[in-house]
């Protein structure tokens, strides 16, 4: 299949789509789903070298440049996964008494 035809196809789908959810963008186009998945299986854990063979990128670098980058839910979730044993106010198991008291606050 040309990549015309995958263009009219994602068109014409997307279009479907925008009238059941606000949420799909009003452009679409065919590399949205490639680079959606390489940074899914990046986020879940794939290695960057491992992602960039399975793109199919010649060189390391032009993955790195696209699909290094950490999202806001990347550096959240390392930050809780790295400090959850030390911190207990990461956990839901204490109940901090400060949380109402604006003279504490300040």
């Amino acid at each position: 299949m040309s990549i015309d035809n995958v263009e009219k196809f994602v068109a014409r789908y997307g279009k479907k789509a925008q009238e059941t959810s606000t949420d799909v963008p009003e452009h679409l186009y065919p590399h949205m789903w490639r680079h959606s998945r390489a940074m899914h299986l990046y986020r879940n854990g794939m290695p960057l070298s491992l992602v960039s063979e399975w793109l199919g990128h010649a060189k390391m670098d032009t993955t790195r440049r696209f699909y290094a980058n950490a999202d806001t839910t990347m550096k959240k979730e390392t930050i809780e996964k790295a400090t959850s044993d030390f911190y207990s106010l990461f956990s839901n198991e204490y109940d901090v008494d400060w949380e109402d008291d604006e003279d504490l606050m300040k």
